[in-house]
């Protein structure tokens, strides 16, 4: 091509960052273009997916540059990234490929100096002690070029600043390009010629933006799943700590339980360990977040088995009123448990006549409901406030609520001194597991 004005030339190096930028943004959105980019160890066949999203844009961009659209031409850039995140073969071969469209335009210098680029990209990567070096590169690294030149002159004892290799790497090329181009007159290769030689340096300064830009793209990207993975971790092992919490808590009064029968009744004792051998069952298989709600009703049902068989049936009744649609709901796992304990615990073990507790459930409009109720002796205000904001298993079901639902869920206590305590919940209706907490 001709030799373009300081305008014209400023103008195409503007629209090719843009082009580079824009590019790496729509590859960022498939999912498959981040599994195969942030995998730091490919077998062959990643390698050659990588490749395949990384050519046909680039040939496109060639070709395009062919039909008079110069900005379009990210080849020397395109084989460099490619052979920094994927190695020397598909830096070589995707550079080589890229080049064809130029190379059949009797260009024959754009093929080597394409796959040149894709090599040099791969040697760098290679020599890396650890290929997460590679992310380091951004648009503004060329900004502490000076004081890493000072403290190298002055013989200070420097980190391995590896993105000031790659940085090295793609001026070395595009200078390389700019004197091949000039040498041959732009007959066989493809470059920017401007009517000014310092126009050089902003020549090298787009082909540095369009190196960069793309990796600080996809590494701000990669930085956000891993914060994201890290955050579900988080979420897992707080929930984890609250199950824990909740367990060895419950396990305890059971287990007391048990030894008060042993003596008395070593009949009903049995029974009570076979109730117990289904609870510990439970306990002790995988963690599970959520489980239906016919699964969380039964575990109950084993707990006020126990509680039945210490209390004797005369001073503990259990009244059921379920709404059979709700049966199939998720609902976290030990949700009901730790209410029903407390309201046998603080509710009805004081009273000498006993007491009912009373479970429901409804689900409407995509809501599902569940009340325990007990006609135990109540709470003052006061007590209501110890027992909602210190309770072991009342703040713990709170808190994994929260942590479940965010803000999407209902829980009160309401209580009368004298007359019982009843506990709402509301949560959104789930017919499986989220995923995201799994």
């Amino acid at each position: 091509m001709g030799i373009l004005s300081i305008k014209e030339l400023l103008l195409t190096l503007f629209f090719k960052m843009g082009l580079a930028a824009s590019l790496a943004a729509l590859l960022a959105r498939s999912a498959t273009f981040r599994k195969v980019l942030y995998t730091e160890q490919r077998d062959s066949d990643e390698k050659v997916r990588l490749m395949l999203f990384f050519t046909p844009p680039l040939a496109a961009g060639v070709m395009l540059r062919l039909l008079g659209y110069p900005f379009a031409d990210l080849t020397l850039e395109g084989a460099f990234v490619l052979g920094l995140l994927g190695g020397r073969v598909p830096g070589v071969l995707g550079g080589a490929i890229v080049s064809l469209p130029a190379f059949f335009n009797h260009e024959w210098l754009s093929t080597p100096i394409a796959a040149l680029a894709g090599l040099l990209g791969g040697m760098i990567r290679q020599s890396m002690p650890n290929t997460e070096a590679v992310w380091n590169l951004g648009p503004f690294t060329f900004v502490g070029v000076p004081r890493y030149l000072w403290r190298w002159a002055r013989g200070r004892e420097l980190e391995r600043h590896w993105e000031m290799l790659s940085l090295a790497g793609i001026v070395a090329l595009e200078l390389g390009r700019l004197a091949l181009g000039a040498a041959v007159h732009g007959r066989w290769l493809f470059y920017f010629a401007a009517e000014r030689r310092w126009a050089m340096a902003a020549q090298v300064f787009a082909s540095m933006i369009a190196v960069a830009a793309p990796i600080k793209i996809w590494n701000t990207i990669r930085v956000e799943a891993n914060l994201e993975e890290h955050q579900q971790m988080l979420l897992r092992a707080r929930m984890d700590a609250l199950s824990n919490q909740i367990n060895p808590h419950f396990l305890f009064n059971t287990l007391n339980t048990v030894s008060a029968l042993v003596r008395t009744d070593p009949d009903m004792a049995r029974e009570v360990v076979l109730k117990l051998s289904n609870i510990l069952r439970r306990l002790l298989r995988q963690q599970e977040n959520f489980v239906p709600l016919r699964e969380e009703l039964h575990f109950v049902d084993d707990y006020l088995d126990i509680e039945v068989a210490r209390s004797g049936r005369d001073k503990l009744e259990i009244a059921k009123e379920i709404d059979e649609q709700s049966l199939d709901i998720f609902v976290p796992s030990m949700l009901l448990q730790p209410i029903v304990e407390n309201a046998i615990r603080h509710g009805l073990a004081p009273k000498l006549e006993g007491g009912i507790i009373t479970i429901r459930t409804a689900l409407d409009d995509g809501r599902l409901r569940i009340e325990i109720e007990d006609n135990g002796q109540g709470m003052t205000e006061a007590r209501l406030a110890r027992v909602h904001d210190e309770g072991i298993g009342m703040s713990n079901v709170q808190a994994r609520l929260k942590l479940l639902y965010g803000e999407d869920f209902r829980f009160e206590i309401s209580s009368r001194l004298g007359s019982g305590t009843t506990v709402r919940i509301e949560v959104p209706e789930l017919v499986s597991e989220l995923p995201a907490v799994t």
